[in-house]
């Protein structure tokens, strides 16, 4: 754990989230809980107070300080509230001491919305599950000693996996890559206010997987495939010149033993053209398949999880003062989204203890973007695509979950949208 006296070091993922937190793009996940009854208040408060004791990391504020942001314990209480106000709105004010999270409910959902600096998708389903599974053993009086959903030590929940598994190499570079293609961008009515506008999709995951499997792909292929084929069909002529090109986060946890709850992801790009492809759905999904185990491989994976330490390491960039680190980061970063269409992360079946899981209905998850990003899990047999930006209408994900039923999937729509349509 990178730590001195009460401060923590950012972790090198965290490190470009607060100067890229800006507009629509709070840089705050949500991710949900749907029990099968109504959310008791105080009972969910006791469970947030005993759960926050395993993770201290996440009671901390953020701070500016000369070269990077730093973070700092805190004796800040977060305090369960009904949820009254739209998703994901900003968590770190700038000159304010505040907590980097929030927990609320609304009838039967629980939220916990997370500012990036501090985890992960993974990392914040960690601090979820507990608290899920704490929530549920006090409402319903069930065995204490029902084990935690992740049972790592403090230390290994607390550590920056990225310092413990950098190794030297030209992470700069890796970075350039990732923004040398002009992408097809998105477009859209802007939510006047800047606010995410949510979609929820929820299907059948088992026979999600049937169709991957008629098509001899996983599912994680298949989810980008559609994707893809859900773009093209909004593009004209024209615009086909331009890639496709989707940023798949990928959990390095599955690549190097860790059982860190701070950020430890790296970015894939899959980058199709459709001038150079039929964009019939077989050879999409051929293509996203030889993509993802190209790099996939440990050798490009090694790459990619070293990139996001070139910011730390390189020693010209240290010696910078934070305001102009901003600038730079905030240039880089929206030169980087032009060589982007959307982002898809797929955070898997999420499991929880046998004595609580029959409480649970499902999870979603849900991930700001200055254009578009969709969270995708399963639990049990409900899997939820989750989406989020700022334009008032969904029109690639309506051709994405109508791909779905065009393949015999029934699809189970939800909205938090603010105008009707």
């Amino acid at each position: 754990m990178d730590r001195s006296a009460n401060w923590y070091k950012l972790d090198n993922a965290a490190k470009i989230v607060p100067s890229t937190a800006r507009g629509a793009n709070t840089r705050v996940f949500r991710i949900t809980c749907e029990l099968k009854e109504e959310i008791d208040k105080a009972t969910l408060q006791s469970a947030l107070d005993e759960t926050i004791e395993e993770f201290p990391f996440f009671n901390c504020v953020l701070h500016r300080g000369l070269f990077w942001y730093y973070l700092e314990d805190s004796n800040l209480r977060a305090v369960v509230e009904k949820e009254n106000s739209p998703a994901c709105l900003p968590l770190y004010i700038p000159g304010h001491k505040n907590l980097l999270y929030r927990v609320n409910y609304f009838e039967k959902r629980i939220n916990l919305e997370m500012f990036h600096v501090l985890a992960d998708g993974t990392g914040a389903f960690m601090f979820f599950k507990n608290l899920i599974t704490r929530y549920i053993q006090l409402k319903h009086n069930l065995d204490v000693d029902i084990n935690p959903s992740d049972d790592f030590s403090l230390e290994e929940k607390n550590g920056d996996a990225f310092k413990d598994f950098y190794s030297k190499q030209k992470g700069l570079k890796q970075l350039r890559e990732m923004s040398s293609v002009r992408a097809y961008q998105l477009s859209g009515e802007i939510d006047d206010n800047l606010l995410p506008h949510l979609l929820e999709g929820t299907i059948s995951a088992s026979k999600f997987l049937d169709v991957a499997h008629k098509y001899n792909t996983t599912v994680g292929v298949m989810c980008v495939a559609v994707y893809i084929k859900a773009v093209l069909q909004g593009m004209s002529l024209f615009q086909r010149k331009r890639h496709v090109v989707v940023s798949v986060p990928v959990n390095l946890r599955q690549f190097f033993k860790s059982g860190t709850a701070r950020n430890f992801f790296g970015i894939i790009n899959i980058d199709f053209a459709p001038g150079e492809n039929s964009g019939e759905l077989e050879d999409i999904i051929a293509f996203v398949d030889k993509s993802f185990k190209e790099k996939l491989s440990s050798e490009n994976i090694e790459k990619t999880m070293n990139s996001y330490a070139a910011l730390e390491h390189n020693v010209g960039i240290k010696i910078i003062p934070l305001p102009i680190k901003d600038m730079g980061i905030g240039f880089f970063d929206k030169n980087a989204k032009k060589g982007v269409t959307s982002s898809m992360s797929n955070l898997g079946q999420i499991k929880m203890p046998e004595e609580v899981e029959d409480y649970i209905d499902r999870f979603s998850a849900f991930m700001t973007a200055a254009s578009q990003q969709i969270t995708v899990c399963s639990y049990k047999d409900k899997m939820v695509f989750g989406e989020v930006s700022p334009y008032k209408t969904h029109k690639v994900m309506l051709n994405f979950f109508r791909c779905l039923t065009g393949m015999g999937l029934e699809v189970e729509l939800g909205s938090n949208d603010y105008d009707q349509e």
